[in-house]
C-alpha cells in the first residue's frame, strides 16, 4: 500500500510519477509556459466565451484546457502547433461538456443575459453581432471563430475540431451564409426601430 503523497509531487498527472520526473519530458519550462500562456489565453478565452456563451464556463475550461496541455507530451512543431493543439483539447472539453446529461446549451440561456454581456462595448458592428451570434449553433460560432477570429485554414480547423476537411468546407460555408442572412434581419430590424 502506498502512502499518501503529502508534498503534492503527484497533483498533476504523469509530472513527478516514476519515469516521467525528468524535465525534458515536460511540454515546456515554466517561463516558457509563462510566455506561451501569456500570448495564447487571451485567444483561447475570447473563443471558449464566444462559443460556449457561459464567461464561467470558458474560465473553467481554459484552466483545464492549460493542465491537460502541461500533461500531455509535447506536440512537434513549436509553438503554432501548440496553440492549435490547446485548441483541440479546449474543443474536445466543449464537446465533453455539451454531452454530458443536464449540461447548460447556450439555447438554453436566456436572450437578455446573452444580450447584456457585452453592454461596455458601444461598437455598433458588435451590437449588431452579439445577437446575430447568439441565434447561432455552438458548431458555427466555432468555425466562424476558428476561421475568422484566429485565422485558421480549413486543414488547421479539421485538426482541431477532429471532423474532415471537406466537412468544415461545407459547414463553414453554411455558418457564413446563415451570418449573413442573421445580420441583414437584424439591421432590417434596427432601422425599423430607428
Amino acid at each position: 500500500m502506498r502512502k499518501p503523497d503529502t508534498t503534492g509531487e503527484y497533483a498533476i498527472p504523469n509530472v513527478g510519477a516514476r519515469g516521467a520526473s525528468r524535465t525534458d519530458e515536460l511540454p515546456m519550462d515554466s517561463d516558457a509556459f509563462a510566455g506561451f500562456y501569456q500570448r495564447s489565453a487571451p485567444g483561447l478565452r475570447a473563443y471558449l466565451v464566444r462559443v460556449s456563451g457561459n464567461t464561467a464556463l470558458a474560465d473553467d475550461l481554459m484552466q483545464e484546457s492549460y493542465l491537460r496541455f502541461l500533461c500531455a507530451s509535447r506536440p512537434e512543431g513549436g509553438e503554432v502547433n501548440y496553440r492549435r493543439y490547446l485548441y483541440r483539447i479546449a474543443t474536445n472539453l466543449l464537446r465533453d461538456h455539451w454531452r454530458r446529461p443536464g449540461a447548460a446549451c447556450i439555447e438554453d440561456v436566456p436572450e437578455q443575459f446573452l444580450a447584456a454581456q457585452d453592454r461596455l462595448s458601444s461598437i455598433d458592428s458588435q451590437a449588431t453581432l452579439e445577437p446575430a451570434l447568439a441565434r447561432m449553433r455552438p458548431r458555427e460560432r466555432q468555425l466562424l471563430w476558428l476561421a475568422h477570429a484566429e485565422g485558421y485554414s480549413h486543414r488547421e480547423i479539421s485538426e482541431i475540431t477532429g471532423l474532415s476537411a471537406a466537412g468544415i468546407r461545407l459547414l463553414l460555408f453554411r455558418a457564413r451564409r446563415k451570418i449573413a442572412r442573421l445580420l441583414r434581419q437584424q439591421i432590417a430590424a434596427d432601422r425599423g426601430k430607428a
